[in-house]
């Protein structure tokens, strides 16, 4: 880990302009179906937020590259898991996670729109079930609402641990005031979308 973050700081000191392609790229890779399950996005994420805290990338091109990678990742399998149909899981490379699949089918079934949303929090579920929503034909728009969502939510959650890491209780504080806008969107999404999740399970039952 801490050598991934001296390389990490050393070529993003250099190129601070990748900062945002470099984090779409492993957002990206993280929510491709079996891509997802062998990329240690939790890792790097927390790499990326480390170098937030230090300073050295800014904020706005690393968040918005990890939505927009996120959202790309789970509209590429769930467009793959709509072309090909439910035969994918018999053909390989995905014969060899059916398990995986067949975890996502029930889940998703069970909790539909919200479990697109969720499944991104779900290590392992969280490249499949885009897949599986696609083979199941479920609406593009709901999908993408569902996709587009959890990515806004999701990548400050997995960068807010290497950040707070580095900055420190008391310097979040003292910082509060010159991150207040970003701080007030990002608590207010957080809050409208945990409301909407808790909504939705309750509804399910």
């Amino acid at each position: 880990m801490e050598s991934l973050v001296e390389l990490a700081t050393e070529f993003l000191q250099r190129h601070r302009a990748w900062a945002g392609p470099a984090i779409a790229l492993v957002a990206f890779c993280e929510s491709l179906v079996i891509v997802g399950l062998v990329v240690p996005a939790t890792a790097l994420m927390m790499v990326f937020g480390t170098l937030l805290g230090l300073g050295i990338v800014e904020p706005v091109p690393v968040l918005v590259g990890a939505i927009v990678g996120a959202t790309l990742g789970d509209a590429a399998s769930y467009s793959l898991g709509r072309w090909c149909g439910p035969a994918i899981v018999y053909r390989r490379p995905l014969s060899r996670y059916r398990a995986q699949v067949a975890k996502s089918r029930l889940f998703f079934r069970k909790y539909g729109f919200a479990a697109v949303f969720i499944g991104r929090f779900l290590g392992p579920l969280r490249s499949t079930v885009p897949l599986v929503a696609g083979m199941l034909k479920m609406k593009r728009g709901r999908f993408q609402a569902a996709n587009a969502g959890s990515a806004i939510l999701w990548a400050p959650v997995l960068l807010a641990p290497g950040w707070l890491a580095t900055r420190g209780a008391q310097t979040v504080i003292d910082d509060a005031g010159s991150l207040g806008g970003l701080t007030i969107a990002i608590l207010a999404g957080s809050i409208v979308v945990t409301g909407v999740i808790v909504w939705v399970l309750k509804s399910r039952r």
